[in-house]
């Protein structure tokens, strides 16, 4: 763990880490997105003006992309438009949690 970080920063850190290991879980279980969201609110505020509020501000809007395109990818299943919806979307969420979690273990900010 860095050093340069103080005590609060380092479990934040890990919270943030946490909630990564929570959207990539939720490929299997849904709940756990629905867990990481709530604690994304309650702790959003907590984050501020640290390098860990633009991990929650990218983890809000992954997660709400990733509802709009599912929802736009299930209704258009029956055409190939969907099919390709679900693809893209998929790959540009795996995307989007790796790029956080590799940020966030370098200590450095998203980009949002």
């Amino acid at each position: 763990m860095n050093t340069n970080l103080s005590v609060d920063e380092q479990a934040n850190k890990k919270l943030t880490f946490i909630i990564y290991i929570c959207y990539i879980i939720s490929w299997f279980t849904v709940v756990t997105a629905i867990i990481a969201i709530t604690i994304n609110y309650i702790k959003r505020d907590q984050m501020q003006g640290t390098f860990l509020a633009s991990h929650f501000s990218w983890q809000i809007n992954t997660f709400w992309f990733g509802i709009l395109c599912g929802i736009i990818g299930i209704l258009t299943l029956r055409f190939i438009i969907g099919w390709l919806i679900l693809l893209v979307s998929s790959i540009w969420i795996t995307y989007r949690i790796v790029k956080g979690m590799l940020n966030l273990n370098d200590n450095k900010p998203m980009y949002t």
